[in-house]
C-alpha cells in the first residue's frame, strides 16, 4: 500500500494506492475540507485503510506534499506523515505542490496564489527554482512563459490568461509525480524533513520585536 497526503491548499486529500510494476494503482481518494485538517486527517486515513480491510502496517511508503501553501495545512500534513513514518519505519517522499502542478499540466513552470498580492512560483525547466514573487514580477514571468505556465486557481488565471488552467493537484497526483523517486528508493529523512514554505509565517511577519533592556 502507498499512502499520499496533501493538505497544502484550501481543499485537502488523502489517497491510497497499491504498488505495482506499472506504477501506483489508485484504490481510493477522499477529500478533506480546509480548516478541518487537524480533526479529520488521521480519521480519514483510518477510514481509507478500513474500507480496504488494510492496516497501517501494510503501508510501504508515504508521499506527502510539503508545500508551498497554507502554513497550518503544511504543518498538519507533514506532522502526520512524519509521525507515521518514524513510528512505523515507513519510507517517506516529500514533493512540492508547484512541481506536482507543473507535472499535471505538462508545463515547465507553475504558480499558486500566496495572498497579499504575492505568488508562489516554480520553474522546473532545468534545476528546480521555487520562489515567492511580488505581483509585478509574477506578471512579467507569466507573460514570458505563456502556455509553459500552469495555474489551478481562476483568480491567478485571470491575471495570466495565457497560462494553462488545470484542476488543483490532489494526493493522487502527488503519487504519480513521486513514482520515479519511489522506484529509485530516493527517500527523505523524516527527522530533518521540513515544510516547503517559501516565506515566513504570519506570526513571524507581524510579531513585534522584543525590547532589549540594557543595564
Amino acid at each position: 500500500m502507498l499512502l499520499s497526503i496533501d493538505t497544502c491548499g484550501p481543499l485537502g486529500s488523502v489517497a491510497l494506492a497499491r504498488s505495482s510494476g506499472d506504477g501506483p494503482e489508485l484504490l481510493a481518494q477522499t477529500e478533506i475540507p480546509g480548516k478541518t485538517y487537524s480533526a479529520r486527517l488521521i480519521p480519514a486515513i483510518q477510514e481509507l485503510l478500513a474500507a480496504r480491510g488494510a492496516t497501517v502496517a501494510e503501508i510501504v511508503a508515504i508521499v506527502v506534499t510539503n508545500g508551498p501553501g497554507s502554513f497550518t495545512g503544511v504543518r498538519i500534513g507533514l506532522s502526520a506523515a512524519k509521525g507515521l513514518a518514524e513510528a512505523r519505519s515507513i519510507p517517506i517522499v516529500a514533493v512540492s505542490r508547484l512541481a506536482v502542478l507543473a507535472h499535471l499540466a505538462q508545463t515547465r513552470a507553475a504558480a499558486l496564489d500566496a495572498s497579499r498580492h504575492e505568488f508562489y512560483f516554480g520553474d522546473f525547466s532545468a534545476a528546480s527554482d521555487e520562489r515567492l514573487l511580488a505581483r509585478d514580477s509574477f506578471l512579467e514571468r507569466a507573460a514570458s512563459l505563456g502556455l509553459h505556465l500552469a495555474v489551478c486557481e481562476p483568480s491567478v488565471h485571470a491575471l495570466a490568461p495565457s497560462a494553462i488552467l488545470v484542476s488543483a493537484p490532489t494526493a493522487a497526483d502527488s503519487l504519480g509525480f513521486a513514482l520515479p523517486r519511489l522506484r529509485a528508493r530516493d527517500f527523505d529523512d523524516p527527522v530533518t524533513l521540513d515544510g516547503n514554505y517559501l516565506r515566513r509565517s504570519d506570526a513571524e511577519i507581524f510579531s513585534k520585536p522584543k525590547l532589549v533592556h540594557h543595564p
